[in-house]
């Protein structure tokens, strides 16, 4: 085949290759039958065997249980309401303002400067609203619930709190008579003692704790939760509560424990008066009696014990804590505005009377601060009064004078020679004696009688008095107040310590307050440190330093507190190169540290010295090493 296209010539060839080849293949395939009987053996029948075995068991039971719809259990929590729904109280636009320039007064011992304010038939708490006023009737502010503790697990517990009303309505319904309005954080602070069965108040000095634990307890006892109240505070301040039961809460008896032990024995078994004081040292003497003194011979039990000043059972060791500790109680409520003064012992302490074993030395502090969150409550003035005038603190720094210094450097290397001659025989006592006779010799020196310091108070005191102003001097001996007395005596100094008769310093805290010509009160820290309200004074002097800036606080907070007159200058003396400057440098690195690692608890503590500190002031060496840690002020 040949094809021709465009010119180009395409040769196709094919040819068959021939037909295709069969092959054959024999598939047959033989099989041979083999005969093996299997084709019978499957005709014939199967023969089947059957054999019955008994069950031993017992017989099995079936239990039918009905599914009832359940049963939703209904508990009821009847709350007192206040009678009358309108109209409200004389106070009802003042009694719970927020704190500001117009708030009234609140505090322990604010009746002796402040007449109480009247209205037809007394003045009670609350009213219609149930809610707070702000002052000038802007806002409102959200009435003061009582809220559960976190202890408390079950939910009847917990609901009782959540659906009460506010406090605010419960103290009106009581009809709860207060001599002044009381301030917001005041009532905020009842609320906070009121559900506890274990608590620490720890607001600043000055802030009223004392009415406070006065207005939680009038609302448990007239709720009827307690009946039997003792309340434990150092010996100057008994009459202080007393007084302050008088004013807080009239229709409470308060019986104070005193006179011989006859008597004493009586009085403690007494059921009139719902409320017993008694000091610590008392409570240590008459152990015998309120540990069986009860009506079934067995130990009385309060259902509430109050300790004022608590921080006098820091030490577990000591005979005062133990028998505090042994007191039959429910509940257990302590007062202090300085819960750590020393070390984290101090805490632990005071949580071995309110709950056993609940901390533990060897606690982290942070640790710490986070476990005592809900049993601690504290707040400091600039923090809930902010209406306070303006505190001006100062250091002033004197030099000796020549006389003193002589006198000092004498002393110092004297002092020193004879506790390295004492060698292993040296005590922490040696070392005391030493560092209270070079204070000494800072305040006068003892052969010339000169001051650096009293020339600086001096001149001080003729502006203070030109002004008349009105100036408390704090200092740590009798003798100095008394050598102070008499070179200030154109000034008509008054005298407030260990010495003066206890009936006789009321007198003259009166003459103080009230008698414009008394401008100047010497007041011991041992004293005049705790209880006192002396609002009048504008100018506090510490003339010398004491161990731990805790006391000293408690003394300024003396004339810094609500119901202050005006603005309190504060003047620490403080003399160069001498022991006062050294342990001020270790207190105040001190307090730093704590301030830092005790964040957690959101408190204000001081420390004081340790015996190895203490020692260090003369390069000293702790011979006993079990006294290293141990705290000496």
């Amino acid at each position: 085949m040949h094809a021709q296209s465009t010119g180009v010539q395409v040769l196709f060839s094919w040819r068959p290759e021939g037909p295709p080849q069969v092959h054959e293949v024999d598939l047959d395939l033989s099989v041979a039958v083999w005969p093996t009987g299997w084709n019978r053996a499957l005709e014939r029948p199967m023969v089947s065997e059957v054999q019955t075995a008994a069950l031993d068991g017992p017989t099995p039971r079936v239990i039918s249980v009905p599914i009832r719809p359940p049963q939703i259990r209904c508990r009821s929590f009847l709350f007192p309401w206040p009678a009358e729904e309108s109209g409200g109280s004389p106070w009802e636009k003042e009694a719970i303002r927020p704190v500001g320039p117009s708030g009234g007064d609140g505090l322990e011992g604010t009746a002796a400067n402040s007449p109480p304010r009247s209205s037809p038939g007394g003045q009670t708490l609350g009213g219609g609203a149930g809610g707070a006023a702000v002052s000038g009737g802007d806002s409102l502010l959200p009435p003061i619930r009582i809220r559960p503790p976190e202890e408390l697990v079950k939910l009847e517990d917990r609901l009782r709190y959540v659906l009460q009303p506010s406090l605010e309505r419960l103290l009106a319904d009581r009809r709860m008579v207060f001599p002044f309005p009381p301030l917001r954080y005041q009532l905020e602070g009842a609320a906070f003692l009121y559900p506890r069965h274990a608590a620490i108040l720890a607001d600043e000095m000055g802030l009223g704790k004392t009415m406070q634990a006065i207005t939680a307890i009038r609302l448990l006892l007239r709720s009827g939760e307690i009946r039997r109240v003792l309340l434990v505070c150092p010996k100057p301040l008994v009459s202080n509560w007393l007084r302050e039961f008088a004013l807080w809460a009239p229709e409470i008896p308060a019986a104070v424990i005193e006179g011989e032990p006859e008597r004493r024995a009586w009085q403690w078994r007494q059921e009139a008066a719902p409320v017993k004081i008694a000091n610590y040292e008392l409570l240590l003497r008459d152990e015998s009696v309120w540990r069986g003194g009860g009506s079934d011979g067995g130990g009385l039990r309060f259902d509430l014990v109050v300790l004022d000043e608590a921080q006098r059972i820091k030490n577990r060791s000591g005979a005062i804590h133990q028998a505090v500790c042994a007191l039959a109680r429910d509940r257990s409520w302590a007062l202090t505005g300085t819960p750590v003064e020393n070390s984290v012992e101090d805490l632990v302490g005071i949580f071995e009377f309110l709950a056993p074993g609940y901390l533990r030395p060897e606690m982290k502090p942070r640790g710490m601060g986070r476990a005592i969150r809900d049993y601690v409550l504290r707040r400091t003035q600039e923090q809930v009064l902010p209406q306070l005038p303006p505190k001006w603190v100062r250091d002033a720094e004197v030099e000796l004078t020549p006389e003193q210094r002589r006198s000092y450097q004498q002393a110092e290397q004297q002092g020193v020679l004879h506790l390295r001659a004492l060698g292993q025989q040296v005590t922490i006592r040696h070392v005391f004696e030493l560092i209270l006779r070079l204070k000494q010799i800072c305040n006068f020196d003892p052969a010339s009688g000169a001051s650096a310091k009293l020339e600086w108070l001096e001149a001080d005191l003729e502006e203070a008095s030109a002004s008349g102003r009105k100036v408390i001097v704090f200092s740590q001996w009798v003798s100095t107040l008394e050598q102070l007395a008499q070179a200030l005596e154109r000034f008509g100094p008054l005298q407030y310590h260990g010495r003066i008769p206890p009936h006789l310093r009321e007198q003259t805290v009166r003459r103080f307050r009230e008698d414009p010509r008394c401008n100047v009160l010497l007041i011991s820290y041992g004293a005049g440190g705790v209880g006192l309200n002396l609002q009048v004074a504008n100018y506090v002097f510490l003339f010398d330093r004491w161990w731990n800036p805790a006391v000293e606080d408690q003394a300024i907070h003396r004339a810094y507190r609500l119901g202050s007159v005006g603005p309190v200058w504060v003047t620490r003396f403080l003399v160069r190169d001498t022991i006062e400057q050294r342990i001020q440098e270790i207190l105040d690195q001190k307090r730093a540290l704590f301030e830092t690692v005790l964040s957690a608890a959101q408190q204000k503590h001081c420390w004081g010295l340790t015996h190895e500190e203490l020692f260090g002031l003369f390069q000293l060496q702790v011979q006993s090493p079990g006294l290293k840690s141990r705290s000496a002020a």
